[in-house]
This record gives C-alpha cells, structure tokens and sequence, in this order.
C-alpha cells in the first residue's frame, strides 16, 4: 500500500451524531458496565452513554469498574519511564505549545550527541530503564539522521549495572521509507498525538508547517504499521476541543487500528493542556477539562480499549496522579524534565514544552506509587521476547499478559531497590514485594521467586 492509499480513519459525523443522540438512564448506564466487566470492549454509543454520567453513585460505580477490569488484565503493576527532550527546534507554528516556530519566549536547544549520553548516563543512574525520546519537529542540519544517532547514542550508554533497554519515540510524523529506517533502530513504541481529531479546530490551532496537514498527521501510525513498527501510541491532547469528541474520535481510531491490521494502540495518553511559556492558549484552554471529567476520561478508555496501556505524565499533580493509577493508567512518566538537557542543567521554564504538575524524583515517585500498593515496573520484556503487535495483543486481550507482567515488574522492582533505591524506598518496596508473592497464586510466586532470586544473586535483565 502507498501512502497516498491511506485514508483518513476519522469518521466526524459519526461521532458528533452519537453524542447527539444520546441520552442515559441509571438502567442503561449499569448495562453498560456490566457489558464493560466483560474486558471485550465498547463502541462509540456505550462511551457516549458513560461520558454523559454525573451522578455520583453512578461515577463510583463507573471508577469501580475500571479498577476492577484493569487490575484482571494488567494486575497492579505501573510501568515507569522518563522523557528525554533531544531537540525543541520546530518548524511549525502550534497555538499552545512552546516549541512552536515563531516562539521568541523559548531558547533553542538541540543536544549533541555528546550531551545526549550524558542525559543519558543521569537517567540510567536514577534507576530508569526506559525512555520516550522527545524532539520538536524540526532537526539539525542532518535532518532525520539527527534523531536516528541519538536512538543508537542512547543504547550505547553503559552505567555501572544499568543501562536503558527500550526507547520508545515521539517525532514528527514520517514518510514509509523513514519509518523503516527507524524500525531498525530497534525502537519500542512510536508514539504521536494528533492533538485534536476535530478538524475545525485542528485548521485552528496550527497555522505553519506540516503539522497544518490533518490528513499527513492521522495516517502516521498507519505508515509506522507498514514499516514493520507493531507497537503505536497515540494520543490527545485534552483541552482543545470537546473532550467528548476528542474520547469518541479516539476510540474510533483505535477501532480502526484493530479492524484493519489487528492490533489496537499499544498505548494511549492522556495529556491536558498546561501553561507554556509564550503560549495564551496553553494558559487558558478553549474547552477545559475538569479533574473528574479528566478521572472519567481515563476510567472511560480503560472500559473501551480495555487492552491498551494508558499514559499518564507529569503533567498533571502528585494527587490526580495517584487518583487516576486506580482507574486504568498503567504507565507513568517519573522525575521529568520537558527541556532539552534538562536532567543534568536542570528544568527551565523558558526552554520546557510545558510546564510540570509533580516536580517529584524518581525516587519519590516510586516510593509513593509503592505506599498505595502499585507495584513500580521497569520491565522492557515483551520487547525483547518479541511480544509486540499481534502477539502482545494476543495477550492483552484476554488478560493473559498479567501473568508475565506481575513477575517481571517484581524482578524489575527489586533491581531499582538493590541498585538505586533510598533506604526508605527501600523498605516500603521490600514490604509491598512480600504482600504481593503472599497473595499470589502457587505458580506466579514461584516464577517471581525465582526471578528474584537471580537479581539477588547479581544478575540483572531477567524475565519471564
């Protein structure tokens, strides 16, 4: 297939004429719910019938749900990552973020790639195993080369014991050949918002560059899957249009994703928009989300998409953080910093994409996710077992891959608490180990147990 082949999977009618027509009771939304507890999914109407709730009984019972739906697929592990900002040079010009083109606000930066392993090597010395490798949409004079040396700069960093074993990429949207090059590189996840799947607004908000083109942006993970890449993320970000649309357009996507190639997003994020410097609307967005929309957001695509990995950053504060870990996310960005070098200079509003709502460390942040019974995971192993795309999916969607995941973010836990951890990170880890093998089943505690026992012994990267 070519790429001027593929299509614009975004059916806007469709969307707005279910939130149109639909209207709720206590007796439909229960339905719903019990069709949710299934794990097999829902369509846009049953989203549409959960996004309209406000009752409180209800919400609690709809918070209840997704709970329950993802602690039976992905157990109470949370998979732990950091962003690593390369560049913030950008060719286009986007209304609320600060990398946009025509910024003055922002300083420029694009790290070579001597300063990429040295954010690298920092990274690495936290105790962090995976990285998302960040860059604005437009590179040094290498162009593309640029990002694909700092891909190989970063897994040529050695640290002592550590090292990071997968990164996954949020660039520009690419050509079929480029998403090649970068499938070779060894890459986990590609990831790309399409910031808002409303085209009105879209037309909006970005005035210059390629990212003006909806249809170029829209069928990128669609190119990726061509290339050899089975593991895509997308995305919005919340903020921009009515989150309703935004929620349904991005079930329709995923939907989309499934039926066509047979696997569905391997993550999806949740971003809201944050102030940024030089940026209005990023202070005030056209259509905010309010804290319990933005937790039924969440629970809503955990019962929708029940398979999928749901992206929370640092974006929001430690305490929607922590509201939200029960609801469905199950990947969460640690210790950030948005700017480009900012782990070894530090973070700085005036070269950041947007500014951070949990300033905490790693360190921190693992303690407290330990402290509310979530067992912190660093594990990259369906990556290296080649379990990814259809296999993962295979997986995920019966709730299977909770039996690989729940040993392997143990074993993983326990390097992070012999080799980096703080003697109170310490402890609260070693307490939450021990309650989570004492409620395993025989043959789970024995593979952890064994897992474990290894990294004790000194060996590291093991799973299951």
């Amino acid at each position: 297939m070519s790429e001027e082949e593929i299509l614009n999977p975004i059916d806007e009618k469709a969307v707005t004429t279910v939130l149109a027509n639909t209207r709720n009771d206590a007796a439909q939304v229960r339905a719903t719910l019990d069709k949710a507890r299934e794990r097999k999914g829902l369509d846009l109407e049953d989203a549409a019938i959960l996004a309209s709730i406000s009752d409180p009984e209800l919400l609690g019972e709809l918070f209840e749900c997704a709970k329950t739906v993802k602690e039976e697929i992905y157990g109470k592990r949370l998979v732990v990552f950091a962003p690593l900002y390369i560049s913030n040079l950008c060719a286009n010009e986007c209304l609320y973020c600060a990398f946009r083109a025509r910024n003055t606000a922002v300083h420029r930066r694009a790290l070579s790639r001597e300063e990429i392993a040295n954010e690298t090597r920092i990274l690495v010395n936290q105790g962090h195993k995976r990285v998302l490798l960040v860059a604005g949409e437009s590179y040094p004079r290498e162009g593309f080369d640029y990002v694909l040396k700092a891909i190989e700069t970063i897994y040529g960093v050695r640290e002592g014991r550590g090292e990071i074993r997968r990164v996954n990429v949020n660039v520009a949207p690419l050509t079929l050949e480029e998403f090649k090059q970068l499938k070779n590189t060894g890459i986990g996840t590609y990831q790309l918002f399409q910031e808002t799947y409303h085209r009105g607004t879209y037309e909006a908000v970005h005035l210059a560059g390629r990212k003006k083109d909806y249809n170029w942006r829209v069928t990128a993970p669609e190119r990726a899957i061509h290339a050899g890449i089975d593991d895509i993320g997308i995305g919005v970000l919340f903020g921009l249009f009515d989150w309703r649309f935004e929620l349904l357009a991005l079930l329709q996507h995923s939907q989309h994703l499934d039926a066509c190639y047979g696997i569905g997003p391997h993550t999806i994020s949740v971003p809201r928009l944050e102030p940024a410097a030089g940026s209005e609307m990023a202070t005030h967005p056209p259509k905010p989300v309010s804290d319990i929309d933005f937790r039924k957001i969440v629970a809503i695509l955990r019962l929708a998409v029940p398979y999928t990995g749901i992206i929370l950053s640092t974006r929001e504060n430690p305490n929607i953080r922590r509201e939200t870990f029960a609801l469905g996310v199950s990947q969460i960005s640690a210790g950030s910093r948005t700017n480009p070098g900012g782990y070894g200079d530090g973070e700085k509003e005036d070269w950041s994409q947007f500014s951070l709502g949990d300033h905490r460390s790693l360190d921190e942040v693992v303690r407290d996710v330990a402290q509310l019974g979530h067992i912190p995971s660093f594990c990259t192993s369906c990556y290296r077992l080649g379990r990814t795309g259809q296999d993962f999916m295979d997986l995920a969607k019966p709730g299977e891959i909770k039996y690989h995941c729940d040993p392997n973010a143990l074993s993983t836990f326990l390097e992070y608490l012999l080799d980096y951890a703080s003697p109170e990170t310490c402890k609260t880890g070693e307490k939450l180990i021990e309650e989570t093998l004492a409620a395993m089943n025989p043959l789970q505690r024995a593979t952890s147990m064994s897992l474990m026992d290894q990294v004790r012994a000194g060996k590291r990267d093991v799973f299951c």
